[in-house]
């Protein structure tokens, strides 16, 4: 005698049942988005973070970034027309301790006070073991050597029009204007043309576009014995 085997009927589940367990499958979907999304902000803040340059805190409390070329790189050689009237080139330095200070130009008049500044203490300048200060900035030779004589400044400053130098030092990615203009970064090179400190103070979020001197001096020598 043969058995027929009957289907069973599904069981019947309450509608309540049904609309708990779809609700509990969106909220383990929810979770697992996420979860991902959590992971991809983690990665991309991982990569911001870890290629941007090294920061610095100095004893005054002023931050300030350090770019490439950094310290125990070779300083690259340049050539520029200066506010004395002469071709003013790296290698005039040779043999000397030189700061360079990129600066932001003839629309930043915070820049052309703290060359200023910086020679009105030539005596502390020297103290802390500089030779010689040069500016370079990206504006035209002629309006800088207008800029100096109404100032009466003895620095000679170079121009660099098409931040050919700037982009080298990598001096114009701290500034207010974006890249098309330098920040406020100083580089103190050595006798024999490596970077033995360097302090780029125009960064965001601050844009510091002077530094007083004895803070500059302080994170110079700061700098040097580390």
């Amino acid at each position: 005698m043969s058995t027929i085997s009957k289907k069973r009927p599904p069981l019947w589940r309450p509608d309540a049942v049904i609309a708990a367990e779809q609700q509990a499958n969106r909220r383990r979907l929810t979770l697992i988005i996420s979860s991902a999304v959590a992971v991809v902000a983690l990665v991309v803040l991982y990569a911001v973070f870890s290629t941007s340059p090294a920061k610095n805190t100095s004893s005054s409390g002023t931050s300030y970034d350090v770019g490439s070329p950094g310290i125990g790189k070779t300083a690259p050689a340049f050539t520029l027309a200066g506010s004395t009237g002469k071709q003013v080139s790296l290698s005039d330095y040779r043999g000397k301790t030189v700061l360079l200070y990129f600066q932001e130009g003839l629309t930043c008049q915070p820049c052309w006070d703290q060359l200023t500044a910086l020679e009105k203490s030539a005596t502390k300048v020297k103290a802390a073991g500089v030779d010689d200060i040069v500016s370079i900035t990206t504006d035209p030779a002629d309006l800088i050597t207008r800029k100096t004589e109404d100032m009466s400044l003895t620095t000679p400053v170079l121009s660099d029009p098409v931040l050919k130098v700037s982009k080298e030092y990598g001096a114009n990615q701290y500034g207010m204007m974006g890249s098309s203009r330098d920040g406020h970064s100083f580089l103190l090179v050595g006798p024999d043309g490596t970077v033995r400190w360097r302090a780029d103070y125009g960064g965001a979020p601050d844009y510091t576009m002077y530094v007083a001197v004895d803070k500059l001096l302080a994170d110079l020598k700061a700098g040097v014995k580390s």
